[in-house]
């Protein structure tokens, strides 16, 4: 990503106004349910979670003043020498042709900020036009010479976008620009930097699930660019890197199925150990100056953002950039947005000089934002299930090693003030006063307090709102945690999960509790002395997660497990198969096959369900059967030549499926009522 960001991933465009309106009043409004379910355990805060870009091109990416802010914001990850110009950037002599170096940029000053700033680095080595043994010998200055400890290397950026697919924004010098190309140099390339300090770990380029090109395959390639590049690439990784710009303030719900397909592809693809992959979004900006890039509501949906990323195990979210520049001015929410992609102001104006930004590091919105995730999620902290029943309100929350609970309240209203009632579950918070830090529109800092309850607050429009809440008993002598469980023998209707033993508290430990999320809504499934508990009765093809407590002689209960997610299959066996191919991909759609096997009687006349899994997904159009959809459910039903299915027979349907957003394909389907078997 340049300077002033040319492409956006997403073309979903949501323009904010400011509203010249007074607030409503908390009396008018029906107050929102807030449910935080500490049973139900996500993704422990790594070390590295709150992250920013730098860029060589900023002059001020070195100086005492930006550390020292970026230090107050929380932010432990910086990655250098920023976006695209990393494809041209030259380490050893700090030079990248065809694009500008701004003075005291090289990597000594990055290094020195990273440490100013209480950071670790990422790096990302030239690819696009750089050499294996460029980037090995920056790790050997770095790691050896100068012992900076740089531990995260990213093998190029966006090398998706070098021509193959037909867009040409990233410097590629390679003649051959597939993946098979890229995957190959980044064996070479890990290789080589692994020579020089074996404990460096390497990243590699993927597509995000939902964006352009992902899904797509170009001409004499073997899948996808993720598909391809994990085949090839994936025993010499050791995480993947994903950048979003989703151009839009609402997409953070779709988080959860980019991270999940982006899993699923790692396990399926990057062969024996994938699991020690990681994932890292080194890029994340909310959109552009219409939606509120500088602005509150891009702060915002920042803090959303990087909470869902960290709850669903990303180790780094980066935001683009610390310094970038004014873009096209606007007015949001009643304060002036400078389009502006930095988290601190460039002190920039205009071409014709009308309009200035405010002085030199002055922190705009999304700084704010950060600062707040920072205080909210502490590294340690484990993130749990938290959620509302009014769409202008989200929340997340975590639980502290002390016991501690921390809520995160999110209004994103620009004119309603909401009142939450806090329902808690496996958790009782104390009776006393909460301490609450706020951060609202138009606000330069976040401020702090000890007021109210630890079960009711309002809201200000387009607010930020941490409630940390004690329980209402000391949390000593307790169980610990059970260990990472893992499922096996998983049918279509029943799963084994089995965990390692919790370590004991000062009361023996006497049973194990499995419990499954249901959004913010937990399900005690079963109990049991041992170590492994069969669930039944699950429906067939569905994801689930699950976690385990502990719980002692003494009544006293353990920290959740960290989370397990499997899916469900369908009948081993079935009067009917269904096979689903996407036979082609062109980034928000794709041509569906659908082939039917009749394994049973014969068959005069048929109809075949399923549902989408998500609401941004639906039917283009359909051929061989007569397609409708009602809401999210597809009825197809047979066309007069093809409604007899003698025993073993087979026919095959098509469509044409929309999709923007992680597209993840229907997996249960029904025919004549009967649930099929998949393949």
């Amino acid at each position: 990503m340049l300077n002033v960001p040319s492409r956006i991933a997403s073309a979903v465009l949501l323009t904010l106004v400011a509203l010249n309106v007074p607030p409503a009043y908390a009396d008018d409004v029906t107050p929102v349910a807030v449910t935080v379910n500490a049973r139900a355990a996500l993704a422990t805060v790594p070390e590295t979670g709150i992250g920013t870009n730098h860029a060589i091109w900023d002059s001020n990416l070195g100086t005492d003043e930006t550390s020292d802010r970026l230090k107050d914001a929380g932010v432990k990850l910086l990655r250098y020498p920023g976006g695209s110009y990393s494809d041209i950037y030259h380490w050893a002599d700090h030079t990248a042709p065809g694009g500008y170096v701004a003075p005291n940029t090289d990597f000594d000053t990055f290094m020195r900020g990273v440490r100013r700033t209480g950071a670790q680095a990422m790096v990302t080595a030239n690819y696009g036009t750089g050499t294996a043994n460029e980037a090995a010998g920056w790790v050997r200055y770095a790691n050896v010479t100068k012992k900076y400890g740089v531990k995260y290397w990213e093998i190029g950026n966006e090398n998706y976008g070098n021509g193959h697919y037909g867009s040409a924004w990233e410097a590629d010098d390679h003649a051959d620009k597939s993946p098979a190309e890229y995957a190959r140099n980044v064996v070479a390339y890990a290789e080589a930097m692994k020579a020089v300090d074996p404990t460096i770990k390497i990243g590699a380029v993927l597509t995000t699930a939902g964006d352009w090109p992902d899904g797509l395959v170009a001409g004499g390639d073997d899948g996808t660019w993720n598909k391809v590049v994990l085949s090839i690439a994936g025993p010499k990784i050791d995480y993947v890197v994903l950048h979003w710009y989703p151009g839009a303030l609402d997409k953070a719900g779709r988080v959860p199925d980019m991270i999940y397909l982006t899993r699923r592809q790692i396990a399926e693809y990057a062969g024996p150990g994938s699991e020690r992959i990681g994932i890292s979004m080194t890029e994340f900006n909310t959109g552009t100056s219409s939606n509120g890039t500088n602005t509150q509501p891009g702060a915002l949906a920042a803090a959303d953002a990087y909470a869902t990323l960290l709850a669903n195990g990303v180790f780094t979210v980066d935001w683009w950039n610390v310094h970038n520049g004014i873009g096209s001015v606007t007015q949001v929410a009643g304060h002036t947005d400078y389009g502006d992609f930095g988290l601190l102001s460039s002190a920039t104006c205009t071409s014709d000089g009308s309009v200035c930004e405010p002085a030199l590091n002055t922190p705009f919105a999304p700084y704010y934002a950060l600062q707040m995730t920072s205080r909210f999620a502490r590294p340690g902290d484990q993130f749990i299930r938290a959620a509302t029943d009014q769409a202008k309100v989200s929340a997340h929350a975590v639980r502290r090693p002390d016991g501690d609970l921390a809520v995160l309240l999110i209004n994103t209203s620009p004119d309603t003030s909401f009142p939450v009632t806090i329902g808690y579950s496996g958790f009782n918070p104390a009776s006393g006063a909460p301490v609450v830090l706020t951060h609202t529109n138009g606000a330069t800092d976040i401020t702090g307090s000890t007021s109210g309850s630890a079960t009711s607050r309002t809201l200000p429009p387009l607010s930020l709102t941490t409630i940390v809440v004690h329980p209402s008993s000391a949390q000593t002598g307790l169980p610990g945690a059970p260990g990472q469980p893992t499922a096996s023998n998983v049918t279509d209707k029943t799963a084994t999960i089995s965990w390692p033993a919790a370590s004991a508290g000062t009361r023996p430990i006497v049973k194990y509790e499995v419990y499954r999320h249901d959004g913010a809504v937990g399900e005690q499934l079963g109990e049991t002395a041992g170590n492994s508990f069969t669930v039944n009765n699950l429906k067939p093809g569905t994801g689930y997660t699950v976690n385990v407590v502990a719980r002692d002689s003494g009544g006293g209960v353990s920290s959740a497990s960290p989370p397990l997610t499997f899916t469900t299959g369908t009948p081993a066996s079935s009067s009917c198969t269904v096979r689903l191919t996407d036979q082609s991909d062109w980034g928000n759609g794709y041509v569906g096959a659908i082939d039917i096997t009749n394994n049973g009687a014969l068959i005069n006349g048929w109809t075949l369900n399923f549902s989408w899994p998500r609401t941004w997904q639906s039917l283009g159009s359909g051929w061989s059967a007569v397609w409708t959809q009602n809401g999210s459910n597809v009825k197809v039903v047979n066309e007069p030549n093809n409604g007899s299915l003698p025993t073993g027979a087979s026919t095959t349907i098509g469509f044409v499926g929309n999709y923007s957003g992680p597209n993840i394909l229907p997996a249960v389907f029904t025919l004549n009522g009967t649930v099929c078997a998949t393949r």
